[in-house]
């Protein structure tokens, strides 16, 4: 069991300072230095700090270990230009509109498609995080929807997956006009966005949160905190799901889709750090057995070397052995 420090409530500290826009709130010594700070936009500091990592990253990928990978698969990466279009509303309200951005390959339809979620503890983060993963997954000819979603504490479990399901619904209910195959539709997120995407793949008729209009055909999810029930300590977990730790909590269980693995689930494929100490990799680990114990398909690429922020930024071959991945279990039209 964790206990102790908050590891999640980190994570979120570690993501504010390191997937922040920058502000200036002093007078700068500089005369030239508002206006540079202003134009450092979130997208610009990823963008850098993917650059700058991206050669380890290739190095870090030699170590890493891949169970579950078809031995005599060999998939062909096309890559294709992407148009994208930009804050689409898919639903919430005119106070709190829900918006995405929508990533087009240049490649004829229907395509499958994936529904892109960013991390940030529940509580911070928006598609600007999500935004180079969302594009190298549409290079590889996947429409690519990058949604938000409400917030803690504005909102709290299970806004969060109803929103994302609406965003599922939109994208059914728009196939036609974004070139989008409704029966080969994808989760995909890091943190707790992979969380959210792996919940949405556990979910089955009969459970309490279950949509029929927002089945997922499978899931990627990096970094999952997959079973919250073994977060006893600190705020962040409580403060998603609106109540303390306590053994047998039925919210615990609900959302945590570790628990909730059954056969004729979606296929999941786990990328996780193998030294993240914000969300350890026995989450990770523990979710791909449960997987394994009820016969869903899975994959498991364990990132050595890597911890939580690093594994994200560096995630170059993870990125495209999730799409490998989607590319097996997406390839043809689905009922």
């Amino acid at each position: 069991m964790q206990r102790g420090p908050n590891k999640l409530a980190i994570h979120s500290l570690c993501n504010r300072i390191v997937l922040c826009h920058v502000a200036v709130t002093d007078t700068p010594r500089c005369s030239l230095a508002p206006a540079l700070f202003r134009t450092i936009s979130l997208n610009m500091i990823l963008q850098i700090l993917s650059i700058l990592f991206r050669p380890l990253g290739a190095v870090f990928a030699l170590f890493a270990s891949h169970q579950g990978r078809p031995a005599q698969w060999r998939g062909v990466r096309r890559s294709h230009r992407v148009q994208v279009i930009r804050d689409c509303r898919y639903g919430g309200t005119d106070d709190v509109p829900l918006r995405a951005d929508v990533y087009l390959p240049t490649k004829p339809g229907p395509l499958p498609a994936v529904l892109m979620i960013h991390g940030g503890g529940w509580n911070s983060g928006d598609v600007a995080q999500t935004a180079s993963q969302a594009r190298r997954v549409a290079a590889r000819g996947y429409v690519v929807v990058n949604a938000t979603y409400r917030l803690v504490p504005a909102a709290l479990f299970p806004a969060q997956l109803q929103d994302m399901q609406q965003a599922l619904r939109w994208m059914r209910a728009n196939a036609a006009s974004y070139g989008i195959d409704p029966s080969r539709i994808a989760a995909w997120g890091y943190s707790a966005g992979a969380h959210l995407a792996a919940l949405l793949g556990s979910l089955q008729p009969g459970d309490r949160l279950y949509d029929a209009g927002a089945r997922v055909a499978a899931v990627v999810a990096g970094g999952t905190p997959a079973d919250l029930r073994k977060f006893h300590g600190g705020t962040l977990v409580p403060a998603f799901l609106g109540e303390r730790w306590r053994e047998h909590s039925p919210i615990f269980r609900e959302s945590s889709p570790a628990a909730n693995v059954r056969a004729g689930q979606a296929p999941v494929f786990l990328y996780h750090g193998a030294v993240d100490w914000l969300v350890p990799p026995d989450q990770a680990i523990d979710y791909q057995r449960a997987l394994q114990d009820a016969g869903v398909v899975n994959e498991l690429y364990l990132m050595r070397g890597l911890g939580h922020i690093t594994a994200f930024l560096m995630d170059g071959a993870a990125v495209q052995r999730g799409a490998d991945f989607l590319d097996r279990q997406l390839t043809s039209p689905r009922s």
